[in-house]
C-alpha cells in the first residue's frame, strides 16, 4: 500500500493563511474596532482553543498507536491550523494602521470608514461601510478600501456620480449619503 494512503502529509501549504489579499506594499488601514476583533481572536485562539486541541492531542498520543488514530490525526491537523491562523494575524497586526472615521473632518465626503448609500443604474439602493481587508463582513455590507466600488466612491460627495468597473462591465452609481456612524 502506497504511503499517501497511510501517512499524513505535513505540509504547510495545504490551507491559506486568510482569503484577504494583501497588496504589496500598501498600508494596512482597520478600524479601531476592526483591530479589537483581530486581537480578540488572537487572544481566543492562544488561551482556549489551540490550549484544547493540544490537550486532545495529548490524550490520543497516549492511546498508543498513532497511525490510525483518528483524535491524533485531526486535531494536529488543526493545531496547524491554529498556529497558521496565529502566525497571520501576529503579521498583520504588526502592520496594522488603526485609522478612527470617527475622527474625519471632511464628513461631506466619502473617505475610509464611511457607510455609503448609493444607486447602481437600475435604481436599486445599497448601503456599504468601508472598512479594512482584515475586517470585511460581507454579511453586514462592510467592503475593503481597496475594493473597486470603495475606490470608485473615495472622495465622491452626496449626489455625485461615480463610475465603478465590474466584472459585468462599467457602471454607474449615484451616492445617496454619506455618514461616519459607529456600528
Amino acid at each position: 500500500m502506497s504511503k499517501a494512503f497511510t501517512r499524513e502529509q505535513d505540509t504547510e501549504d495545504e490551507l491559506p493563511e486568510s482569503d484577504a489579499p494583501s497588496p504589496a506594499g500598501q498600508r494596512n488601514y482597520i478600524t479601531p474596532r476592526g483591530l479589537e476583533r483581530l486581537r480578540e481572536e488572537l487572544r481566543r485562539l492562544r488561551r482556549v482553543e489551540r490550549p484544547k486541541v493540544v490537550e486532545t492531542v495529548s490524550w490520543a498520543a497516549g492511546n498508543g498507536d498513532r497511525s490510525e488514530n483518528g483524535d491524533y490525526i485531526y486535531g494536529k491537523r488543526r493545531l496547524r491550523e491554529i498556529d497558521r491562523r496565529i502566525r497571520f494575524l501576529l503579521k498583520r497586526l504588526e502592520i496594522a494602521e488603526p485609522v478612527d472615521p470617527a475622527l474625519q473632518k471632511k464628513r461631506d465626503q466619502v473617505f475610509f470608514g464611511a457607510h455609503v448609500t448609493y444607486a447602481d443604474g437600475r435604481g436599486e439602493e445599497r448601503r456599504i461601510r468601508i472598512v479594512g481587508i482584515d475586517e470585511v463582513r460581507h454579511e453586514l455590507g462592510e467592503v475593503s478600501w481597496i475594493s473597486p466600488v470603495a475606490r470608485a466612491l473615495a472622495g465622491a460627495r452626496v449626489g455625485d456620480e461615480v463610475e465603478v468597473r465590474t466584472p459585468a462591465g462599467r457602471e454607474m452609481l449615484e451616492v445617496l449619503a454619506i455618514d461616519y456612524e459607529e456600528g
